[in-house]
């Protein structure tokens, strides 16, 4: 099957790298996908990248630069990539050359065998890495899989091969880039992975610290509330005020049969403090899980949003 492909590149600070990058793709992709482009999105660089693309993007014109007016982050600057790409496939990659470009044909012929999603698995990463970075990225992708209910060994690889139609319908935000198989799976898309070559920086520093772990865990928080309760979030607020009235009554109880043995009376215990505190924390839990249900309400009948994802029409 012919595919045209676009490339998105997030560029931040990766001055040194780019012309080799450019140099890479070409040999890659010119052969098989003529047609293709490749989108670089400059996310507020401070080393001269820009100027790099505006030259690079002169004497190719397959290139093409979408300059953002400051560093928003890896996901906004997909995102952007995303809404000005024209190709049906679309493939997202690091400009720091751990990606291959001679994995992406790969990627976009194993799309033809029914998926929607192809994602890269570096299997070699960490093969002379220390054992605790690499336990520590298996922990962690083994826990998006378990939260995410969708299983792949590397959520952390950018390259990735996209059906357009899928990507260009969920909504970027926060670090939910690496998110996005998951996200695109609870819309019913096929996904597999292959393994891709990775390799090491060769220019630059690393973008990635604790800040971004931190990022990671609170996206991955909001990822399992959207996948579990984004329908109907009374569900979430319903559940946490029965557990907060459970822990209220228990403490009425306590308080009553220690009143009524004589051993305590009310002041001289916490628990009818307690048992006020959780019976209000209820009410307020429950009356949040309302305010999200209109919110919700509002939002899908005020943005006309189907509560439902077609995959294919049949004479229609």
């Amino acid at each position: 099957m012919t595919h045209t492909l676009s490339l998105i590149i997030p560029v931040y600070n990766e001055a040194e790298g780019l012309p080799m990058l450019v140099q890479g793709i070409g040999t890659a992709l010119n052969p098989t996908y003529p047609q293709h482009e490749v989108i670089f999105v400059n996310d507020g660089s401070t080393d001269g990248s820009l100027q790099v693309l505006r030259d690079l993007s002169a004497k190719n014109p397959k290139l093409k630069v979408i300059a953002l007016r400051r560093n928003f982050g890896q996901t906004a600057a997909i995102a952007a990539g995303v809404d000005h790409a024209t190709g049906d496939v679309i493939v997202p990659l690091d400009a720091d050359l751990e990606n291959d470009p001679a994995d992406i044909p790969k990627l976009v012929a194993k799309l033809d065998e029914g998926y929607d999603i192809v994602s890269g698995w570096r299997q070699d990463r960490w093969a002379n890495q220390r054992f605790t970075r690499r336990f520590t990225s298996q922990a962690a992708n083994a826990l998006i899989s378990k939260v995410s209910g969708v299983e792949l060994h590397d959520y952390g690889c950018t390259l990735k091969a996209y059906r357009a139609d899928i990507i260009k319908g969920v909504r970027l935000y926060g670090e939910m880039h690496r998110f996005i198989p998951a996200l695109a799976s609870w819309q019913g898309a096929a996904i597999t992975e292959i393994p891709v070559h990775y390799q090491p920086r060769r220019f630059g520093t690393s973008k990635y610290g604790l800040e971004r772990v931190l990022k990671v865990v609170l996206d991955l928080v909001t990822l399992k509330f959207l996948n579990d309760y984004s329908a109907k979030p009374i569900y979430f607020f319903g559940k946490a005020g029965f557990w907060s009235f459970l822990l209220g009554s228990i403490s009425a109880v306590i308080a009553v049969y220690f009143k009524v043995t004589g051993q305590k009376d009310f002041v001289e215990t916490p628990l009818p403090v307690l048992t006020a505190l959780f019976f209000i924390v209820a009410v307020i839990f429950v009356l949040m899980g309302l305010l999200a249900e209109l919110i919700m309400r509002m939002h899908h009948e005020t943005q006309a949003k189907p509560t439902y994802a077609i995959k294919e029409k049949i004479n229609l």
